[in-house]
């Protein structure tokens, strides 16, 4: 049996992050629990100080098929290179050709920078593949493939 997982981010504004993954990966937030209006105002309920109700958010694939992406609240910020990072696959794999996957992955380039990443790191190609380094609001490193 294929154990599922969920991805974790340290981040300063777990909201903000959360809801940047879920526009780049076409993700959703998950919906307050036991018939709630809203995230707010579950928390009211359960009387969670209002300073912490920005403690931890969730983006999540709405097939239920991929994994999880978890924000968590922490005091520091980042401080180097991450060890991980997600790859983004837009690019149609070798069924298209390097033009094709090339228009593709610029497209979604502009579509993430709209959503407040940046690509400061720049473009690469190597070998047949073409890939942009970006990151994510929060300085988090990823690829669009």
């Amino acid at each position: 049996m294929v154990t599922r997982i969920q991805v974790v981010f340290d981040c300063a504004d777990p909201k903000k992050q959360a809801e940047f993954w879920a526009e780049a990966l076409h993700y959703q937030m998950p919906l307050p629990p036991d018939g709630s209006a809203s995230w707010e105002e579950w928390a009211k309920a359960r009387g969670i100080p209002e300073e912490s109700w920005n403690d931890a958010a969730a983006a999540e694939d709405p097939d239920g098929t991929q994994p999880r992406l978890y924000f968590q609240k922490v005091p520091e910020g980042k401080v180097a290179k991450n060890r991980m990072h997600p790859d983004l696959n837009v690019g149609g794999g070798r069924e298209a050709t390097l033009d094709e996957r090339r228009a593709r992955v610029l497209a979604e380039v502009e579509r993430l920078k709209a959503l407040g990443a940046t690509d400061r790191r720049g473009a690469m190609e190597k070998e047949g593949e073409f890939w942009v380094r970006m990151n994510d609001p929060e300085d988090n490193e990823f690829c669009v493939q």
